[in-house]
């Protein structure tokens, strides 16, 4: 079992920043892949962003050259910094490992883009 935290969201002017963290715990051994999903009112979770144990990522292309994930292998944590940031990038960001025993995912966190 994998246990996931996420912090770091709330409210911002559109062109402004914000850094999300995502804190594992529990059999983070097995983690492979960490990534960030966000769901917008009304619409279906997207991927975000995810990066491999090695450090290799992918991004949505709505979010190249915005946002960079990055992930600290020794604390179990990955981060999300975003640049930029639109009104439309409003939505709840999720973190989320693949790991041994499955998929994991966090509570979710706030980030909102006012205009």
């Amino acid at each position: 079992q994998v246990q996931l935290v996420e912090s770091g969201g709330g409210l911002v002017q559109a062109g402004g920043s914000l850094r999300l963290s995502c804190a594992a715990s529990g059999s983070t051994r097995s983690i492979n892949v960490m990534g960030w999903s966000r769901q917008a009112p009304g619409k279906e979770r997207e991927l975000v962003a995810r990066i491999s144990y090695g450090g290799r990522t992918t991004y949505a292309d709505s979010v190249k050259g915005r946002f960079t994930i990055s992930r600290d292998n020794a604390k179990n944590t990955a981060y999300l910094q975003m640049n930029s940031l639109k009104p439309e990038d409003t939505a709840v960001y999720y973190c989320s490992v693949v790991a041994r025993g499955g998929d994991y995912w966090g509570q979710g966190t706030q980030v909102t883009v006012s205009s």
